[in-house]
């Protein structure tokens, strides 16, 4: 964890301890990147934004750099711009302060379980081009894993879900628990994006979501796998 209000990261640490979570706190921003160069066993940053020596968001593109370790921003900087930035430069989560402890370790579970449920071996049906794996909270792609934020998540899902289906950008705010009702539509325009960044990762062939003028975004794909767990 990366916070330089020490009362604040001591409650966090000692909450999260009695989840059996570890945590490594520094209130320096280099210094936290130092540690990440040296111990390549972390799992996941809990980051401040208004830090001494640089900005959270400045460090967040630092932190790519050297790895795809999930970051969840801990701020108490609420502006929609710092939120967008944020996400946008590659965190996988915004939690605003004031926050119950027990929100960000409910958080922390749901990252670390995809994390490792990605890093599983995986059985894929063949000439499947989305597989949506509601269970882990997971889709493939083209048979490989897609690291996403929650956000991510629910908006890629809910595209697929709607069968070719073009869908509003309102509707996406509705849909998900983790887009914030009072979001704006360019915050959905950003995620979009980040989606396709990913997805071109894998294959850059064609646009797979395509941009409806006036109204949102329609997938485009050949076939789907759906797995529900129930």
């Amino acid at each position: 964890m990366i916070e330089d209000d020490l009362e604040l990261a001591q409650i966090i640490t000692d909450y999260l301890k009695s989840f059996d979570i570890e945590v490594v706190n520094t209130d320096s921003p280099y210094n936290g990147l130092s540690m990440l160069n040296v111990h390549k066993d972390y799992q996941l940053i809990i980051l401040d934004l208004t830090l001494p020596e640089i900005d959270g968001l400045e460090l967040i593109p630092k932190i790519r750099e050297k790895s795809d370790i999930p970051i969840i921003i801990s701020s108490a900087r609420d502006d929609i711009l710092d939120k967008v930035m944020g996400l946008e430069r590659g965190a996988d989560d915004y939690l605003p302060k004031p926050y119950n402890p027990r929100e960000l370790q409910a958080r922390i579970k749901t990252i670390l379980k995809r994390v490792d449920s990605q890093n599983e071996p995986k059985k894929v049906e063949q000439n499947s081009l989305f597989e949506v794996r509601e269970n882990d909270m997971q889709i493939l792609f083209k048979g490989i894993a897609l690291t996403l934020t929650l956000a991510e998540y629910d908006i890629l899902k809910l595209l697929i879900q709607r069968n070719h289906g073009v869908v509003a950008r309102e509707d996406f705010i509705y849909a998900s628990d983790n887009i914030e009702d009072d979001s704006s539509l360019k915050n959905i325009d950003v995620i979009i994006s980040r989606i396709r960044t990913k997805l071109a990762k894998i294959d850059d062939s064609n646009t797979h979501i395509k941009s409806v003028r006036g109204i949102g975004y329609q997938l485009i794909w050949l076939k789907i796998s759906l797995f529900l767990l129930l």
